[in-house]
């Protein structure tokens, strides 16, 4: 059922994926062709806010900042993997692999690289700082307009 706090967490996350996403960019080979990179993440901060954080809103501040910070983890976990798979069919179209279990696993091992290029200081502070923001203004819409 839609209600405020699920629109609420959703924009919030569309803009943490927008911005996380342009963060990332740099932190990336200058050959890389990012294609739809940021709507893919926007779309992902879409769905996670209004599945994941939209849902658990309207327990108060504490359970507030608690759901922003669950509700960008999953959102960093979601892209991570997103991505990662991505990247292993792009591979996988170029005859890189010999069968599709050594496919499966490089895609853990591209998402975990991927995790790593982007485990900046910048990074983190704003997925912290933007959790806590996200998951305040979820609570405040859930409580505003019922």
């Amino acid at each position: 059922m839609p209600t405020a706090a699920r629109l609420m967490a959703a924009l919030c996350l569309a803009v943490v994926g927008f911005v996380v996403s342009e963060m990332v960019k740099p932190l990336m080979p200058e050959s890389t062709d990012f294609g739809y990179f940021v709507q893919v993440n926007i779309i992902l901060g879409l769905a996670v806010g209004w599945f994941v954080m939209g849902r658990r809103a309207g327990r108060g501040t504490t359970a507030a900042i608690n759901n922003g910070l669950t509700g960008v983890f999953v959102l960093f976990l979601w892209g991570i993997g997103v991505q990662a798979a991505n990247e292993m069919v792009r591979l996988a179209m170029r005859n890189r692999y010999d069968g599709p279990l050594e496919a499966i696993t490089d895609a853990f091992k591209i998402g975990a690289e991927f995790g790593l290029t982007i485990a900046t200081v910048p990074i983190g502070i704003v997925f912290v700082v933007s959790a806590v923001i996200s998951g305040l203004l979820t609570d405040y819409a859930n409580r505003r307009w019922r």
